[in-house]
């Protein structure tokens, strides 16, 4: 257990091994009003694999990760996180969410916000203790984010926010890290290290990833799996298996065409799909 799990006499947990199913759906289905996202979804995310979820806007990528996290009824089916049913604040799943700026007005530096983590569950002001301080500083290490650290949110970069994000959702050491859209508006220095922190805290900890992107290039060294979401329908397997041009092709119902050059991805030719005014950006 990491001393970022800051219970001092919390019972350590047992180590998570290697095809453990840290979270599964059965038959999931979401959608809104008559408009349906995903149904029939069978998923399992195994201990250290990393899953990325691709599809576009109003596919229910983001929605999904709202169903895991509790937030979000599904229309029919389960979620199951650790064997249990999915609840509402388990610190055992972690969430970087999109990247958004921090005002000026947050009076709040980055080792502040990584100490929510640690123990912004708790009612009342946390109180300052060794053991905080060196939960919080671990964090801080596992990110590299000494600097971040010491400074005001509201002047850091997007790529320092979102270091500090990671270390704000490993707080909990949790099973699972879902992943929405981190690395957007970052520019590719701070793709590729946001990239790295999340696929290094996976394999240290064997913690399973649901990365929601929009471009897989950035993640494509890590990827286990791909879930593509499109037209209500989805696929799931390699990306070998699934970005081929026949087979994003039928899930559109289009021509859509899959470009290989030099280790990169490029999917041509996606038809356009009108925003449902009700659902949330998924």
């Amino acid at each position: 257990m990491t001393g970022a799990d800051a219970d001092p006499g919390a019972a350590p947990r047992p180590a998570r091994t290697a095809g453990e199913v840290v979270l599964s759906l059965r038959d999931a289905s979401l959608g809104f009003g008559e408009r349906t996202l995903w149904s029939g979804l069978d998923l399992d995310v195994a201990a250290g694999e990393f899953v990325a979820v691709l599809g576009a806007n109003g596919s229910g990528k983001s929605s999904l990760l709202k169903a895991i996290l509790g937030q979000q009824p599904l229309s029919s089916g389960t979620i199951r996180f650790l064997g249990e049913p999915v609840r509402g604040g388990n610190r055992r799943i972690g969430y970087v969410p999109q990247q958004q700026l921090f005002d000026d007005a947050v009076p709040l530096r980055g080792q502040d916000l990584i100490g929510l983590g640690v123990d912004g569950h708790r009612f009342g002001i946390p109180w300052p203790s060794r053991t905080r301080r060196a939960a919080v500083a671990e964090l801080v290490g596992s990110v590299r984010g000494e600097r971040a650290a010491r400074a005001p949110v509201s002047r850091l970069s997007g790529g320092e926010q979102q270091r500090l994000r990671i270390a704000q959702a490993l707080a909990g050491d949790p099973a699972l890290l879902l992943c929405d859209e981190p690395l957007l508006s970052l520019d590719l220095a701070h793709q590729r290290l946001i990239c790295d922190l999340v696929d290094q805290a996976r394999r240290q900890a064997r913690r399973g990833v649901l990365f929601v992107t929009h471009d897989i290039n950035p993640v494509l060294g890590a990827v286990d799996r791909v879930l593509y979401l499109a037209g209500a329908r989805f696929r799931i397997g390699t990306p070998d298996e699934v970005l081929r041009s026949e087979v994003l092709s039928e899930l559109y119902g289009a021509p859509v065409e899959v470009i290989r050059s030099r280790d990169r991805i490029l999917v041509a030719g996606v038809p356009d799909h009108p925003h449902h005014p009700t659902e949330p950006e998924a």
